[in-house]
């Protein structure tokens, strides 16, 4: 196995690591995601693609490129959500307030059905040395991307 295989790996894997991870805390730890969270996973689907790509094309600094790109995408979105966290700024509309739309009156009205709130952006609902989840995203990101655009660069 090559050091660019092996970097891809890293760097893919790196991206299919933080999604696993945020699967378990929604599925198994019961932490709903709000809006951000899952925009921030999207990017992450793209660099694990990639990388997919990259191990079976081969060489060559777009896909790498691509993949950096793709990981600062999720970073920059873990960027605004931390900011909205932190009340630095207002987030957005659709997950900072209880929105019903899309909700039946039938269903507002019948006790037997679960109508699930909308989860808050700006609230943290875990965190880790004062870190919150869309913190480390950011962190985590930011390494993969330097993975990602150390492989476009090499010769």
């Amino acid at each position: 196995m090559t050091r660019y295989n092996i970097l891809i790996l890293v760097a893919a894997g790196g991206s299919a690591a933080l999604l696993l991870g945020a699967l378990a805390f929604q599925y198994i730890g019961g932490l709903a995601p709000c809006a951000l969270c899952i925009w921030q996973r999207w990017p992450h689907l793209v660099a694990v693609l990639l990388g997919a790509l990259g191990l079976f094309v081969g060489g060559g600094r777009l896909i790498p490129a691509l993949g950096g790109l793709a990981a600062l995408t999720s970073a920059g979105i873990g960027v605004f959500h931390v900011g909205v966290e932190q009340k630095w700024w207002e987030g957005l509309a659709s997950c900072s307030a209880g929105s019903i739309s899309g909700v039946s009156t039938a269903d507002l009205l019948n006790p037997a059905v679960d109508v699930a709130q909308v989860v808050r952006c700006d609230e943290i609902p875990w965190q880790m040395l004062g870190v919150s989840m869309a913190g480390w995203n950011v962190l985590a990101s930011v390494a993969l991307a330097m993975i990602w655009f150390a492989l476009a660069r090499r010769p």
